[in-house]
């Protein structure tokens, strides 16, 4: 079956960096659209980034310039570089997968439990 378990999220200052892991198995990682997806208390869970197949990304406005999404086909495994951090980036953060385009979010139906990301100010 899919599995996605994240790693590398933690607490850091304001303006620091982070990089966020993604572990794939159970399925044919390298034709997946996946993606990143973050939920604050309280809010609605939003994308962040995401990356297709052929390596094309799209990003959050929110993050535009300061977040990177990657992938590694040959060890089914996907990142997020996340620098310039600030307060409102503090989020559960979530890997996801989905075998549709990625334009089509209802597509994500395999979800990482999820790990926390806290920026201080």
């Amino acid at each position: 079956q899919v599995q996605l378990v994240e790693s590398g999220g933690g607490s850091v200052a304001a303006g620091g960096s982070l990089r966020l892991s993604c572990a794939a198995s159970g399925f044919t990682y390298a034709t997946y659209c996946m993606g990143w997806f973050r939920q604050a208390p309280e809010a609605e869970r939003e994308a962040v980034a995401v990356i297709n197949s052929m390596g094309i990304t799209t990003f959050a406005q929110s993050v535009k310039g300061r977040f990177i999404i990657s992938r590694d086909n040959a060890n089914n495994t996907l990142y997020l570089q996340m620098n310039s951090l600030k307060p409102e980036d503090t989020a559960m953060y979530y890997c996801a997968a989905s075998p549709w385009p990625c334009a089509r979010v209802s597509g994500f139906r395999d979800w990482g439990q999820g790990i926390q990301v806290t920026v201080s100010s």
